[in-house]
């Protein structure tokens, strides 16, 4: 403990701001884990619906869902997930489901600052590397969105990584080749297998095909041996993985609707196209050329920056002297990032998020070059993150106006909105800071989010006890508006009857829905016996079946789609306009 205190003690003031940048990024992923506003998947809600639906079941396997088509759309490990998270029901909210995709973050977090702090040659700037690269991909937004939320990329990031690391650490440690052994391989195997288990067993392929061609390109003297004892060895572990993937097949007593839903439907899907492979490839929906962007589209609102370090690369990578000079931990972290956007432009269906396992190296590697990186991704990046905490200020102060915050939550909110500002405004003046002034003012712009719908997710903005207990085994009916999404009012009325409205039953059909909305709401009424409703217009000052039914409660409603021509430059500076609407919970009126 002495010893970690004279460490501290040594620091200077640039080394403490980046320990303090990463302490509060962890923070902000943590603040606001369980708000229904979280940037998330929109199917996270769907995979919920499923580990519910499970856990209710008293039973591990099959996995269960009312929505059509999505029993058998994920392996199972990342349902139990959820399950054993949420104790089986008796811990059910959106802050323990979170939480294990917050510490498979922090796991890998830890192994980035580690490897970059290991390979950094320079002692003076260890530290530095280290934080920078922890801070990059804790501020990739692939991770903010999908490295918190339940329905997240986290798990497999981390398990198909594990051989990665080892490699590298093999690299780093010694200097020199290092003999992976049949135990190595099994290990490797087993990390694959459980990677897979979470998300598909088509990652097998570009997890071997990383491994495979890291231990090669990194070997100074490459001999058909190493060739022969590398590809048995990685064929061994693509084989045990597949294995312990195929154990859904065993354990699920119906094996038919596993392969008929996941493998045939699922994932065979993605390599078929009615219009034809190499024309879809060109001219498709998912061009390939788009994923030649994955890198820079996951980073999120780091893409300048993630584009102008790539495009950097570029005249060094065709130089012969540029290649050659490479050690081999960096060609481990070059593998990485190249096979897996290979490997994911070869389906008819491609996507940023499927080189999200990637990232870490991409953190790592832009990091270890921070000193040379173009200044000017990072001033675009300030460019365009200045208007974006403006409107965020803009957004709290409103509902400051609309008394949705209180006082001190809109003047903290503003805080963080200003310390982002006044990032923004030093990296400009001073080109020394640039790079640093963008890490800090994107984290601004995510605290600022998570603080601005801090009120609409406090454990006061649900309805009372009294009316939830009058409710008591009452059929309510709630609003879908997308797949799955009516499972979010599980955690405002918990223990209660609830029937999307959108769909009836098991999504075969609707409950009128063309039919007006002043009209609507008695129908469904005389369907149900309560109905959450979302205000119709802004100038509804109470909801339309007045007299005739009972208002129980409102809650307020942030729209998260929007039809053309609702949002634009004229109303942008009034979100009141677009952004708001009431939510009331009405029931029928006592006989």
């Amino acid at each position: 403990m002495r010893n970690i205190f004279k460490q501290f003690s040594t620091l200077g003031l640039v080394d403490i701001a980046w320990l303090a940048l990463v302490f509060i990024a962890c923070g902000v992923y943590i603040f606001g884990l369980g708000s229904p506003y979280a940037p998330t998947n929109g199917d996270e809600m769907v995979y919920i619906h499923i580990a519910r639906m499970t856990s209710e079941s008293g039973h591990w396997l099959p996995l269960q869902s009312e929505l059509l088509g999505t029993r058998n759309t994920k392996p199972p490990l990342l349902i139990w997930q959820a399950m054993v998270a949420g104790g089986w029901g008796d811990h059910w909210s959106m802050a323990f489901l979170r939480l294990p995709s917050v510490l498979y973050t922090f796991a890998t977090a830890a192994l980035v600052a580690f490897f970059t702090h290991r390979i950094t040659p320079d002692t003076a700037t260890k530290l530095r590397n280290a934080c920078v690269a922890v801070a990059l991909y804790l501020l990739f937004f692939s991770t903010f969105r999908y490295g918190r939320a339940y329905l997240t990329s986290a798990p497999e990031t981390f398990w198909l990584a594990l051989p990665m690391w080892w490699v590298l650490w093999l690299r780093v440690r010694t200097g020199r080749p290092a003999t992976l052994g049949p135990l190595a391989y099994t290990l490797f195997g087993v990390a694959m297998g459980l990677g897979c288990a979470y998300k598909s067993f088509a990652l097998v392929a570009p997890t071997a095909a990383a491994v495979w061609c890291a231990v090669l390109l990194s070997e100074p003297k490459l001999s058909w041996r190493t060739t022969l004892r590398t590809t048995v060895g990685l064929g061994w572990s693509a084989a045990l993985a597949l294995g312990i993937f195929a154990l859904w097949f065993v354990l699920d007593p119906d094996p038919a609707a596993v392969w008929q839903e996941f493998v045939v439907a699922e994932n065979a899907g993605k390599m078929s196209g009615s219009q034809g492979y190499w024309h879809a490839a060109l001219f498709g929906i998912y061009p390939m050329w788009t994923q030649l962007l994955a890198y820079p589209a996951n980073a999120g609102l780091l893409f300048f920056a993630v584009l102008a370090w790539g495009l950097a690369l570029v005249p060094r990578a065709v130089q012969r002297t540029s290649y050659r000079a490479l050690t081999p931990a960096q060609w481990t972290l070059l593998v990485w990032l190249v096979v897996w956007l290979v490997v994911f432009t070869i389906p008819s269906q491609r996507s940023e998020r499927y080189v999200i396992p990637a990232m870490p190296a991409l953190a790592i590697a832009m990091a270890l070059a921070w000193d040379k990186l173009p200044r000017i991704g990072f001033w675009i990046t300030l460019t365009l993150l200045t208007p974006a905490l403006v409107l965020l200020a803009r957004v709290a102060w409103v509902m400051g106006d609309l008394h949705i915050a209180s006082g001190p939550q809109l003047a903290i909110t503003l805080v963080a909105a200003c310390a982002g500002l006044a990032c923004a405004m030093a990296g400009f003046v001073n080109k020394k800071w640039c790079c640093a002034a963008t890490l800090a003012a994107v984290l601004a712009v995510y605290a600022t989010f998570g603080l601005m719908v801090a009120p609409l997710s406090g454990p006061n903005t649900g309805y009372p006890r009294p009316v939830q207990d009058a409710l008591a085994g009452k059929r309510i009916a709630v609003p879908n508006g997308f797949t799955g999404q009516y499972e979010r009012y599980r955690f405002v009325l918990p223990g209660k009857t609830l029937i999307p409205f959108d769909a009836e039953g098991r999504n075969t059909g609707a409950y009128q829905p063309d039919m007006p909305p002043q009209e609507r709401l008695p129908y469904l009424l005389g369907q149900f016996d309560a109905v959450v409703w979302l205000q119709d217009s802004l100038d509804q000052p109470q909801p339309s079946c007045l007299p005739q039914c009972r208002w129980l409660g409102s809650r307020w409603h942030v729209k998260s789609r929007h039809k053309a021509g609702e949002v634009t430059l004229a109303n942008l500076w009034y979100p009141q306009e677009w952004l708001f609407r009431r939510e009331w919970l009405v029931a029928k009126a006592a006989d």
